[in-house]
């Protein structure tokens, strides 16, 4: 009996482990089965997203509010063309604005100048009638002799040797700086003896 229950127990060993396998594979099937399910499921759903969005896309396809990059491009380039044209335009008429201002501005400049010669030319006899002397800033006399500058001449030293002012010798003479006469330079002295 022994043996039989040995034989038995040799038999039953390999039974239960070949039930076990059989019981994993049975779960493995279960559970393959159960995520094929899932994954199922998730595909009907993709399928009627991409459905929608075809449609979506169809849609858009029909209307022609969307433009191509080409397009947009070449509308942004007839802009800038716009734009600069608009600009060079506004320029123009600016720059017409301001001359046409700036002629306004000369006439009256002129007009200003010419009523102060006039005022200046008819106050010049009255003043010489009252013996009086040349209104300031008025011109030098034009009649005078040349003066060759000696060493340590002065503006001043000339003007009182030849009897002339000396603000006419440096306004007829246009010196910057009176100071810097030189020995050998010719002058022009205004009234000057």
């Amino acid at each position: 009996m022994l043996v039989c229950a040995a034989v038995a127990s040799s038999i039953a060993a390999p039974r239960a482990s070949a039930q076990t396998e059989v019981a994993d594979l049975r779960e493995d099937v279960r559970g393959l089965s159960q995520r094929i399910g899932e994954l199922s499921l998730r595909v009907e759903q993709l399928e009627h997203e991409n459905a929608g969005l075809k449609a979506k896309v169809a849609a858009l396809d029909r209307t022609s509010d969307f433009v191509t990059s080409a397009q947009f491009s070449a509308a942004v380039a007839d802009l800038n063309a716009s734009i600069k044209s608009a600009v060079g335009s506004s320029r123009s008429e600016i720059l017409q604005v301001v001359a046409a201002q700036m002629e306004s501005l000369a006439k009256q400049t002129n007009a200003a100048l010419d009523s102060i010669a006039k005022t200046a030319v008819q106050a010049r006899p009255a003043a010489q009638a009252q013996g009086g002397a040349p209104a300031p800033g008025s011109a030098p006399p034009k009649e005078g002799v040349s003066y060759t500058v000696q060493k340590g001449d002065s503006i001043g030293l000339i003007a009182k040797r030849t009897g002339a002012k000396a603000q006419d010798i440096i306004d007829v003479n246009k010196l910057a700086d009176p100071s810097r006469i030189q020995a050998g330079q010719v002058l022009f002295i205004p009234g000057g003896k």
